[in-house]
């Protein structure tokens, strides 16, 4: 149907009517362009604003204590009531989005003129400004009651005191729901000690004038967690679980002392467990008697353990040190070389051989350096 001729008033009418509506579309277009910029630059304003020192000019020392366990919304909660940050909300946003959220326990003393990023640097690298009330200092390599001995040579806590902590199932099971690389396998009947292999050997500074024993432990267990995590991708190419890294970095870090060494010895055992050929590591088997000595004797190989890789095939049933973390490393990035036999010196000297034959050569050739250090450690 045809529409009928609209006269020449109605025409400019509707013209002029198009005109006005396009002027309001444009100018509500244009009003929430600058809203929204408006916001945008506000927001950037305000945030950049949170980010910038709380008072540049007030170098005054501030505690603020962190215990272990603390979220990072509750860490931002107490930096904002403590004054040293201008925003908890952009704090937590702003270590989420920069991933930096591994923070440390400790008593910190921090400024109001501190910029953000050097107040999460103490915190993630546990740099405090306060003078430590005690000092624990743990080396690589030591067993579970040679720790607890350490412990308490530098605490008020007996030795006996320590151990009977480091078997105490309900404090071990209150540490297994917070760090995820304790797991049920550390429990098992044979294991003789749950945590053994779990204590990371460190310096630990504690700012307590007498912290108690579970918080020295529980630092220990979490600078372990902290460091195992970081190596999860690896772990999880490994083909071997935590526990199995863990188990084969302590005989790592007792069968070669030198770093550079640790990554072929993990390579000869990664060849021996290919091959399903038992490790028969000497170690295992002091371990598993629970002595010290330098020379293993085959009847000493003989004793019936879970531990004794000469006894049982495969890796023990867990760690037999403390691994540090050159170790840990080793074991999950093994150098790949022919080998399947090692024979360490008493120097630090580690000699590889491919065959039995050769690493026999090796043993006769360099044997009697063990029966005179042997023989020196019975007089």
């Amino acid at each position: 149907m045809l529409q009928p001729n609209l006269d020449q008033e109605t025409i400019v009418r509707r013209n002029q009517e198009a005109k006005i509506v396009r002027r309001v579309v444009f100018i509500v277009l244009t009003l929430l362009v600058f809203s929204v910029v408006g916001v945008g630059i506000g927001g950037y304003v305000y945030i950049n604003g949170a980010l910038e020192p709380v008072d540049a000019s007030n170098d005054k020392p501030v505690e603020v204590e962190i215990p272990i366990g603390t979220s990072t919304e509750a860490i931002a909660k107490k930096l904002e009531e403590s004054g040293v940050i201008k925003s908890a909300l952009v704090f937590k946003y702003y270590v989420k989005y920069k991933n930096e959220d591994d923070f440390q326990a400790g008593n910190y003393e921090l400024t109001q003129s501190m910029e953000m990023k050097d107040i999460i640097n103490s915190l993630k690298d546990g740099k405090v400004y306060k003078q430590a009330e005690m000092t624990v200092r743990i080396p690589e390599g030591l067993r579970i009651n040679e720790v607890a001995e350490r412990i308490a040579a530098q605490t008020d806590y007996t030795e006996e005191e320590v151990q009977e902590k480091m078997k105490d199932k309900e404090f071990i099971e209150s540490l297994m729901k917070k760090y995820p690389i304790l797991n049920e396998k550390i429990l098992e009947e044979k294991v003789i000690w749950p945590l053994e292999g779990y204590l990371f050997p460190a310096t630990y500074e504690f700012y307590e004038k007498d912290p108690s024993l579970e918080f020295i432990i529980e630092s220990m267990v979490q600078k372990m967690n902290k460091i195992v995590m970081s190596y999860q991708a690896d772990i999880q190419d490994s083909g071997y679980n935590t526990h199995q890294i863990l188990t084969l970095a302590s005989i790592i870090e007792e069968e070669a002392k030198e770093k550079e060494d640790r990554f072929k010895v993990s390579g000869v055992f990664y060849n021996r467990l290919a091959e399903g050929m038992p490790l028969q590591s000497d170690v295992t088997v002091t371990y598993a008697q629970q002595q010290s000595k330098i020379t293993v004797t085959y009847k000493d190989t003989e004793f019936e353990s879970p531990y004794n890789t000469y006894h049982e095939s495969g890796l023990p049933i867990g760690p037999i040190s403390a691994p540090g973390e050159s170790a840990i490393n080793a074991a999950v990035n093994p150098e790949p070389n022919p080998n399947y036999y090692f024979f360490a010196r008493p120097n630090g000297e580690v000699l590889y051989a491919k065959t039995l034959d050769e690493h026999n050569k090796i043993k006769e050739k360099y044997i009697q350096e063990w029966r005179d250090l042997a023989n020196k450690d019975k007089e």
